[in-house]
């Protein structure tokens, strides 16, 4: 999205706007949610200064009238922003496919991904995101498999960060989604597994041996 911006006494200059939501990376999306914290005339200087080309120096110097107009167009591109999930992405020219599966998510996988967003969303994301989205190794057509989980996400968390925002946002919607649902069948099972036991124990209780100890 192109922007004029004219300086006094100067002919009116283009600079460069995100023209979606898209071209927003994860790494700058969580870079966006840290200076939420600030106060909103920082917010807006550093949101225009990172989604766009133009110097920061010039953003400061930019009315406050042309600078809502800007933060408009931004929270417009975000609210335009596709919310399907993609069952398969690119990132840096590589391949990796979603959890074709989550209703089989190993408990291993789950207790990672609960770690994580117990120690902050916010802190995790790429990590989760590499749990969740991992490298193709095998497709046909629209049915493929993913290399199995050993843990091991460090690297993949990293070229996570390249990974559009959009489709983080989805993705996670989804997990969060089926992931209460789990949660709720998990709690419900080990439930029902303190219940056996208990039942279990009075069936069956403890005898004294011959010394008096239990």
């Amino acid at each position: 999205m192109k922007i004029k911006i004219k300086k006094e006494g100067k002919a009116a200059k283009e600079y460069n706007l995100i023209s979606s939501w898209e071209d927003v990376t994860l790494e700058k999306w969580l870079k966006l949610v840290e200076v939420e914290t600030e106060s909103k005339t920082k917010e807006a200087e550093d949101t225009i200064t990172m989604l766009s080309n133009i110097p920061r120096d010039l953003v400061k110097a930019l009315s406050i009238r042309d600078v809502a107009i800007i933060m408009s167009k931004i929270a417009e591109l975000q609210q335009k922003q596709d919310s399907s999930l993609k069952n398969i992405i690119k990132v840096e020219g590589k391949e990796y496919g979603f959890h074709p599966d989550l209703d089989s998510i190993t408990l291993g996988e789950y207790a990672d991904i609960e770690t994580m967003l117990k120690n902050g969303i916010e802190n995790n994301m790429p990590e989760v995101i590499a749990i969740l989205y991992r490298p193709i190794v095998e497709k046909k057509n629209d049915v493929y498999t993913i290399e199995a989980y050993d843990g091991n996400i460090r690297i993949r968390a990293e070229e996570m960060k390249k990974m559009a925002a959009e489709q983080v946002e989805s993705a996670l919607r989804f997990f969060f989604a089926l992931g209460k649902e789990l949660s709720t069948i998990l709690q419900l099972y080990l439930m029902d597994r303190l219940k056996e036991m208990n039942l279990q124990l009075s069936a069956n209780p403890l005898q004294k041996s011959g010394d008096g100890s239990e």
